[in-house]
């Protein structure tokens, strides 16, 4: 194999740093996971590192979180080890800084491991002057940020290897939906014809963009049916659920991958998987997936139990309910015990389990977690409660789906994790 034609990527999403960062057990999880990251960019050589957006959880990250994040940048990123690829196009056009340029071609700077990047919705540009996080990340020629404000590719060659890089920074889903559908509302800068670059037709072709996805018709998400059948490749950032495997989009000649969040942001069934991160190994217009799971995320177990339906419990003697559910837990405690995240002290597991109490009364969930302290990483938050609604009658019929809860069931609490449980909040 020709390794001096062949391109590696290193791609992520969702990292959310800074994400509780005030909680004593989980405020280090996000800065550990980026850390990791970064340590598998520098042992597997890659060209550079690609994320897709959301590399902060605020818009305004604290002091603390700024100052943890270009800490582990600057450790990995400024090096003598020399970067092998050109970009080809015009930076100053596709890179949000007034240098215009990447920032390893900075002679002042010795940058080993370039990062490129796209804002999300948690860290996208606000204000009179249009301005997030990354474009400070930018100025202090740490990443590469683009995809603020139009759909312009990025030409990167390396040997007989050209990729046009495509970013888009997450915009309103109804907005870009509606520019999607509208004719010449979009255009999309192929590559040109140069003396040193190949045909348009050439060129490896690769989206990164930060949506809500639905493979359907929706007002408020992008459909995957929208976007140009040029393209090869996809990098869907936004979503947390890991669905890193490259899928055909039938009838439209591309592939998408959903790297996933990094970091579980939701205690919903979808971040229960396994986190990863995806290698790219690009030679002409041959591509080679390679998902590499995450060793330091917090374990994170996740169990649905419908009480009425287990033998053990009685309806009418709360003893029951209480004793089958530390049973569930124990159970996923002692399960997370194999999956403990690296590093010479094992982290405390999450646990959710959704429990079905239709028909029987809900328990406080701080009493019921008092007895995990030490044993889990959110004791206060172990039980999400909903009501199937099979034998509600009169008001409570318009709870129907499994999902709900009726008015005389909501508190603070049950409120935000049904929200959580429900949208995954990304």
């Amino acid at each position: 194999e020709n390794v001096g034609s062949t391109l590696r990527i290193l791609v992520a999403t969702d990292c959310h740093l800074g994400y509780l960062e005030k909680d004593e057990v989980r405020g280090f999880d996000s800065f550990d996971t980026f850390d990791e990251i970064c340590s598998l960019a520098e042992k597997n050589k890659v060209d550079f590192l690609l994320l897709g957006g959301d590399l902060f959880h605020e818009n305004k990250p604290s002091n603390s979180t700024l100052v943890k994040t270009i800490e582990i940048l600057r450790h990995y990123c400024m090096n003598d080890r020399p970067v092998h690829f050109q970009v080809v196009s015009d930076q100053a056009a596709s890179l949000q800084n007034r240098f215009g340029q990447v920032n390893y071609e900075d002679p002042n700077y010795n940058i080993g491991l370039p990062v490129f990047t796209i804002h999300g919705n948690h860290d996208d540009p606000t204000g009179v002057d249009n301005l997030s996080t990354n474009d400070i990340l930018a100025c202090g020629n740490f990443v590469n940020y683009f995809g603020k404000t139009d759909l312009g590719c990025t030409g990167v060659g390396k040997g007989e290897t050209h990729v046009a890089l495509y970013g888009l920074g997450n915009i309103r889903d109804g907005r870009l939906n509606r520019m999607l559908h509208e004719p010449h509302a979009v255009n999309w800068i192929r590559p040109e014809i140069q003396d040193e670059t190949p045909d348009s037709d050439d060129w490896f072709n690769i989206f990164v963009l930060h949506q809500k996805r639905t493979k359907g018709s929706s007002i408020d998400a992008v459909s995957e049916l929208l976007l140009p059948r040029f393209l090869d490749l996809v990098i869907w950032g936004h979503e947390h659920e890991c669905l890193i495997d490259p899928q055909e989009v039938p009838g439209m000649g591309f592939h998408i991958t959903q790297p996933g969040s990094t970091i579980a942001t939701s205690l919903a069934n979808a971040e229960a998987k396994t986190k990863h991160v995806l290698l790219l190994e690009i030679k002409g217009m041959e591509y080679r997936p390679t998902k590499i799971p995450l060793q330091s995320v917090r374990p994170f177990e996740y169990a649905e139990v419908v009480l009425e339906d287990e033998v053990d419990v009685d309806p009418g003697d709360e003893t029951t309910i209480h004793m089958h559910l530390h049973k569930v837990v124990s159970n996923l405690i002692e399960k997370s015990r194999g999956k403990s995240a690296r590093g010479s002290k094992p982290k405390l597991p999450l646990v959710r389990i959704k429990v079905d109490c239709n028909g029987l009364s809900t328990i406080n969930l701080k009493q019921f977690g008092q007895k995990y302290l030490g044993k889990v990483a959110n004791p206060q938050d172990i039980l999400l409660f909903t009501r199937s609604g099979r034998k509600r009658q009169t008001t409570q019929e318009s709870c129907k789906n499994s999902e709900e809860l009726c008015p005389g069931d909501l508190n603070q609490h049950t409120v935000e994790a049904h929200i959580a449980e429900s949208n995954l909040i990304r």
